[in-house]
C-alpha cells in the first residue's frame, strides 16, 4: 500500500503520524521525493503545484486534505477521469458553527470596536444589538452552512440562507439562485460567506452585492478569499455601505504585511483559523477511500468537477 502526499507549503508530519497510527503497513512517500510515480494511483494533496499530476500517468484519486476542492480542480494537469474527494469531519464543521457565531456576537456586541477603544484609553459606551433584533444571512447551505444557520437560528437570531438550489429549511428563509440574491440581500444586517468556491461564486462579494445590503451591514467571510474582492471591500467600508467585516481567508495566505486590510480598524483579522482540519480525526476516512479503491469498491466523499464541489 502506498499513498503520496503532495502539499509543499506545509508539515506533513502530523498526516503521515495519522495514517501510520491507522495502518502501520502504510507506505507514504512525499512529493518531490517519491519514486515509481508510473505506480501511483491514490494521492493527498493540498495546493499542489501546478503542472505536478502530469508526472502520475495511472492516476486515479486525488484526496484533498480538506473541505475545499478548488486548489485541486484548477490545476490544469488533473486528467477529467481522475476521481476528487473532500473532507467532511463533524468536528471542523462544529469549529466553524461556533467561530461564525463568536463573530456575529462580537459584531452584536461592538467588541472590535472596545478593542480599538482600550487601545486608545477611551470609555465610551455604544448601544449594542440583541440576537432577536439581528438578521444573519448565510450565503451557502451545503453541509457546513446549514449547520452554521441553524445553530444562530437556535441563538435567537432571525436568519436566512441562500443557496444555489431550492431547500426547505425550518425556521429559516431559504433563496435560491442569482434571480432571488437581491431579495435575499435587502434585509440582512450581517452576511456570512460559506459558499464553495467554484467559477460561478468566485469574486461574489463585490460592490453590486454590497450595493443591495442595508447601509452598515457586515461581512463575515469564512468561504475562501477569491470570494472577495478586495477593492470592493475597502471602498464600501470607506463609503459606509459596510460597517466592517471579518475575514479568515484571503487571496493570499499568509496575508501580505502590506496589505491595506491590516491598517484599517474596521477589518479584523484572523488566519484561516476558523477551523482546521485535524489528521488525527479523518485519516480513516482517507485509508478508507484508498482501501476501496483497491477493493473496486464506490469511493466515499467525492465531489463533482462539473459543480466545483
Amino acid at each position: 500500500m502506498k499513498i503520496v502526499i503532495i502539499s509543499p507549503d506545509h508539515d506533513t508530519r502530523a498526516w503521515e503520524d495519522a495514517m501510520w497510527d491507522e495502518n502501520q503497513d502504510l507506505e507514504i512517500e512525499i512529493y518531490p521525493d517519491d519514486t515509481e510515480r508510473e505506480k501511483t494511483d491514490f494521492i493527498l494533496a493540498w495546493n499542489p503545484p501546478e503542472g505536478v499530476f502530469k508526472h502520475y500517468p495511472n492516476l486515479k484519486v486525488v484526496a484533498s486534505m480538506g473541505a475545499g476542492i478548488r486548489h485541486l480542480t484548477k490545476n490544469k494537469s488533473l486528467h477529467a477521469e481522475v476521481t476528487v474527494t473532500k473532507i467532511e469531519d463533524d468536528q471542523l464543521i462544529e469549529d466553524l458553527q461556533y467561530f461564525v457565531l463568536t463573530s456575529v456576537l462580537n459584531y452584536c456586541r461592538n467588541i472590535p470596536y472596545y478593542v480599538i477603544q482600550q487601545q486608545q484609553k477611551n470609555w465610551n459606551r455604544i448601544s449594542y444589538h440583541r440576537p432577536k433584533e439581528t438578521h444573519v444571512g448565510v450565503l451557502g447551505l451545503g453541509n457546513i452552512g446549514l449547520p452554521v444557520a441553524q445553530l444562530l437560528e437556535k441563538n435567537n437570531f432571525k436568519v436566512s440562507g441562500w443557496s444555489n438550489s431550492e431547500k426547505e429549511i425550518e425556521n429559516i428563509d431559504t433563496f435560491a439562485g442569482r434571480d432571488q440574491l437581491p431579495n435575499f440581500l435587502k434585509e440582512l444586517d450581517v452576511m456570512v460567506c460559506l459558499l464553495p468556491l467554484t467559477d460561478d461564486t468566485e469574486d461574489i462579494l463585490n460592490k453590486e452585492v454590497f450595493n443591495q445590503l442595508p447601509e452598515g451591514a457586515y461581512l463575515i467571510n469564512v468561504g475562501r478569499g477569491s470570494h472577495l474582492v478586495e477593492s470592493d471591500l475597502l471602498e464600501a467600508i470607506e463609503e459606509g455601505t459596510l460597517s466592517g467585516a471579518a475575514l479568515d481567508v484571503f487571496q493570499d495566505e499568509p496575508l501580505p504585511k502590506d496589505h491595506p486590510f491590516w491598517e484599517n480598524e474596521k477589518i479584523t483579522i484572523t488566519p484561516h483559523t476558523a477551523s482546521v482540519t485535524q489528521p488525527s480525526s479523518v485519516a480513516h476516512q482517507i485509508l478508507e477511500n484508498y482501501k476501496n479503491l483497491k477493493q473496486g469498491k464506490e469511493l466515499k466523499h467525492t465531489v463533482s468537477r462539473k459543480k466545483g464541489y
